[in-house]
């Protein structure tokens, strides 16, 4: 295992279409009861913790309010998303924070707000909720101006909870969405709807040429999706809440059911595809995952702690290495810098979390 050396970035962000002035970061959020998405119970599953000790972090960005995911430009400024506030942020490598928008038609609540964002070229795609619909929509930047939207994908089902989130771009070139099932299980298993997915399309909200069924879909039995990542060698693995025992990290396959909510952790029926890891809802509630240094690593929300995988050749994980258990609280963004580095938001400002002076905050990591 090589030894981990952490800096930290905080960052500020929100958006989903540029509009006039622009207003301070949202206040803390309450909320009610913790959703079972995002917190969990049950007796501990197989898992590990401990491992080589952190460098000093150090604190470049702070002050943000929930930042929920954050992608690179090509110049090595990073664009982060503020959930309820609906901010999309600008973050030089330095830590000087400026912020862009304020996405228009973005309607926070719950789980739900701005929540993915992923780049490509000059064009910017998010993922946000609106009135009635959790959607994908795209932009153009130039310089610090956004262009006018366009929603490329509309119609994914809307709640409270489980409204996934994550966008990246694959080594295919395809832009890939994950959403939740919003807390009605049956979606899950139904392949005509887009909740409870791990979606593929082209830049224009098209079905990738090769999904498995024809339409978006390429992947399903999910509960609620919040990370994806590639390996060195192009496989697609997905972080994944469970509900009262097992997270999960699964190894995405084109076609593949991950189960819910016939299952949830490791069942071994074979109809479904279990998962690689699993952890207890109490050391996880994953949300950001990312790959570096020949490790993946992934948020712990209600776990408080950043997750190291070590992946062999062949793409199989070895024994789960835990680090700053508590240290910062809630990690919710983890996304792979250029360089090699990670940079990781906190999430203590989500209404589950205990703030802090400074949060919510971003960290550099370098494995």
């Amino acid at each position: 295992m090589r030894a981990l050396w952490l800096t930290m970035l905080a960052v500020a962000l929100a958006a989903c279409s540029g509009a006039g002035g622009v207003p301070p970061a949202a206040s803390d959020q309450g909320g009610g009861p913790p959703a079972a998405s995002e917190q969990g119970g049950g007796p501990p599953a197989a898992s590990a913790s401990g491992g080589p000790s952190p460098g000093e972090p150090r604190v470049v960005a702070r002050d943000l309010a929930v930042p929920w995911a954050i992608a690179f430009l090509p110049g090595g400024d990073a664009l982060v998303t503020e959930r309820d506030s609906a901010r999309l942020l600008r973050v030089t490598p330095a830590g000087q924070a400026r912020e862009l928008a304020v996405i228009e038609g973005v309607t926070p609540g719950g789980e739900g707000g701005l929540m993915g964002v992923a780049v490509r070229g000059e064009q910017v795609f998010v993922y946000c909720s609106a009135a009635s619909d959790n959607r994908i929509v795209r932009y153009r930047l130039t310089g610090d101006t956004l262009s006018e939207p366009r929603v490329i994908v509309q119609g994914i089902p809307k709640g409270t909870v489980h409204n996934g989130g994550r966008l990246a771009f694959g080594p295919d070139g395809h832009l890939y969405a994950t959403t939740g099932e919003t807390g009605d299980r049956s979606l899950s298993q139904d392949r005509d709807s887009l909740a409870g997915k791990i979606l593929r399309m082209t830049a224009d909200g098209r079905p990738a040429p090769g999904n498995p069924f024809g339409t978006l879909v390429y992947s399903l039995g999910h509960r609620n999706v919040q990370g994806l990542a590639w390996d060195g060698s192009g496989r697609l693995y997905a972080s994944e809440f469970g509900a009262d025992a097992h997270d999960e990290l699964n190894l995405i396959e084109a076609g593949g059911n991950y189960g819910w909510p016939e299952v949830e952790g490791r069942g071994g029926a074979p109809e479904f595809t279990d998962p690689v890891v699993t952890w207890d809802t109490s050391e996880a509630s994953p949300s950001g995952l990312a790959f570096a240094g020949g490790s993946l690593w992934m948020g712990a929300l209600r776990g408080e702690r950043l997750w190291q995988i070590p992946l062999a050749a062949d793409g199989s994980p070895g024994t789960p290495v835990a680090h700053y258990g508590g240290t910062y609280g809630r990690l919710r963004a983890v996304t792979a810098a250029p360089g090699g580095g990670l940079w990781v938001g906190t999430s203590n400002r989500d209404g589950r979390g205990e703030p802090r002076a400074g949060d919510d905050r971003i960290l550099a990591v370098t494995p």
